[in-house]
């Protein structure tokens, strides 16, 4: 009998989450130490991110509200006791939508990049 198949750890889909965004052009990764270190970019902004074997990724706080309210994930919180507004950490049961997430969160930090004039 094979054996059973072994799901892709986080890591891994991360990689090839961060090389399909890489190959955009408009994406790069974060140049930053400590918070943010392995997290994708757009105009300096980060949108995404791997901690602890979650992606994380920044939304609008609506967008987290709602996503919270459905199940998708809990309030990303670094650590310090307070959980961020704007950032997500996306529940495993949704790995399979972590493509279609980075997607609407480089779409929200693209827009915050956006010289105001």
């Amino acid at each position: 009998m094979p054996p059973a198949a072994r799901p892709n750890p986080p890591e891994a889909r991360y990689a090839a989450l961060c090389a399909t965004f890489f190959a955009r052009g408009d994406v790069s990764p974060s140049e930053k130490k400590g918070f943010g270190a392995s997290a994708l970019t757009i105009g300096g902004r980060i949108f995404a991110m791997l901690t602890r074997g979650r992606l994380v990724v920044k939304l609008p706080e609506a967008r987290v509200d709602a996503l919270v309210a459905a199940g998708w994930g809990v309030r990303f919180d670094a650590n310090r006791g307070r959980p961020m507004k704007e950032w997500l950490t996306v529940d495993p049961s949704h790995e399979a939508d972590w493509t279609g997430l980075a997607e609407e969160a480089l779409q929200f930090a693209a827009a915050k990049a956006e010289p105001r004039g």
